[in-house]
């Protein structure tokens, strides 16, 4: 794709690197072939190829964004299928965030939608005000039938209630063998470690099991995604530096072999570390090392540990669901289907397993029409194969999905856990 950014243009940093992406464009549109919102929209304008025209344009001429070049963008899912279908390697990822983060300085949305949007970024991230709207939701109840649309959407992706932890997180969780084979940081995610607690849990207590120590540091924040991928840089930043420097400062102490993350979503921007502070004289060394470390545990898991399984009395079908953020984001895909197999259980595919569910982060909430229909085709694919039961490596996935069908979901660890020893998860115990 031709470029005309001026010499001053390209002395920003964003907008150097945005421009040797749109030269590898070549226009061939594999990208929409692939795409979920192009698919189910059928407009140019919502799919890969289209917004980066879009982006360009806004870019390159200094355009203050209109509306409906706002609509387009804010419509993409960042489920990153068009990276893995692209022939000519166009980091569309690095494109859209830059887009979206254009957009947050440079133009005023419509005064709900930016109440929405920062109710999210405030609520989804500060637990003590997420366990006060869940029980304001509760209240809410008999009188939904009046409210907004969007706010009765908002509504049934609340939790009603919270599941009871079986133990209380700690800074060091010691492997339970005779001798230590690997020390990890383990991010617990936000929202994930009050609704399902017993990832978190699943996940030590396997790693323990296996040799390897768990560390989780105490003034650890979010991974930072959820505001990154809403456009609010500033807001972002200031947990991507958090949490760098606190896990560089324990990976300088010694003995960390790698960064785990049980939810891609997050996995996926902490790997970018390095990229989104590329510049940063004080930080670029880290980050840089922090992405390098950071594993989804999954991918750890069947690269360098030999686990010990032990057989049940019944076999299921299992159908795996690859989230975008781990197949498309992370390339993690075999790994935990790999795992999966070591269990001795039928994992079946699932047709279009490449397509999003609907869930992506907060694009549920915000663009419910969409992922309803998404979640519809998601579903539709699933009951097709009729598994016993659906694994995946996401809490976004699992609560999306969990909403479309009465088949059991849950986190791969889950299962794992279950097969090397660790109770049967409560998912499964109707089944």
């Amino acid at each position: 794709m031709q470029t005309n950014f001026t010499d001053k243009q390209l002395q920003n940093s964003d907008n150097k690197s945005s421009e040797k992406i749109f030269k590898k464009c070549v226009h061939c549109g594999m990208c929409n072939a692939t795409c979920p919102t192009y698919g189910i929209l059928g407009d140019e304008l919502d799919g890969p190829r289209g917004r980066i025209y879009l982006i360009q344009d806004m870019l390159q001429n200094e355009k203050k964004p209109s509306s409906k070049v706002v609509k387009h963008i804010d419509r993409c899912l960042s489920c990153y299928s068009c990276m893995t279908t692209c022939p000519a390697g166009v980091n569309y990822m690095h494109v859209i965030d830059h887009g979206r983060k254009y957009i947050e300085k440079n133009y005023e949305r419509p005064f709900f939608e930016r109440l929405q949007r920062n109710f999210l970024s405030v609520v989804l991230l500060n637990m003590s005000y997420f366990k006060f709207m869940s029980f304001l939701v509760k209240l809410s109840l008999p009188f939904k039938f009046i409210l907004p649309k969007k706010i009765k959407n908002m509504i049934d992706l609340m939790p009603s209630s919270f599941p009871k932890k079986n133990f209380k997180i700690k800074e060091i969780f010691k492997n339970k063998t005779k001798k230590r084979i690997a020390r990890v940081i383990l991010l617990t995610g936000c929202v994930q470690k009050e609704i399902s607690p017993q990832i978190n849990e699943s996940t030590i207590r396997l790693l323990n099991r296996h040799g390897v120590e768990v560390i989780i540091p105490k003034n650890i924040r979010c991974c930072g995604s959820l505001n990154h991928h809403l456009g609010k840089e500033h807001e972002a930043n200031k947990d991507f530096i958090n949490n760098i420097n606190t896990w560089y400062d324990e990976y300088k102490k010694g003995n960390i072999d790698a960064i785990l993350s049980n939810t891609s979503g997050c996995g996926t921007t902490m790997k970018d570390y390095g990229f989104i502070f590329r510049d940063n004289k004080d930080l670029k060394v880290k980050a840089k090392k922090i992405s390098e470390l950071t594993k989804d545990v999954s991918e750890y898991l069947d690269e360098n540990l030999n686990l010990k399984i032990k057989r049940k009395t019944k076999n299921y079908k299992i159908a795996y669901h690859s989230a975008c953020s781990m197949q498309h984001g992370q390339k993690v895909h075999s790994q935990p289907i790999n795992l999966l197999k070591k269990t001795k259980n039928e994992v079946l595919e699932i047709p279009e397993g490449h397509l999003c569910c609907g869930s992506a982060g907060t694009y549920n909430i915000l663009q419910p029409e969409i992922a309803k229909k998404l979640l519809n085709n998601k579903v539709g694919n699933i009951e097709k194969i009729k598994p016993d039961f659906i694994s995946t490596g996401n809490i976004g996935c699992i609560t999306q999905i969990s909403n479309g069908t009465q088949i059991p979901i849950l986190h791969t660890i889950e299962l794992l856990d279950w097969y090397t020893g660790g109770p049967k998860p409560e998912v499964l115990k109707r089944i």
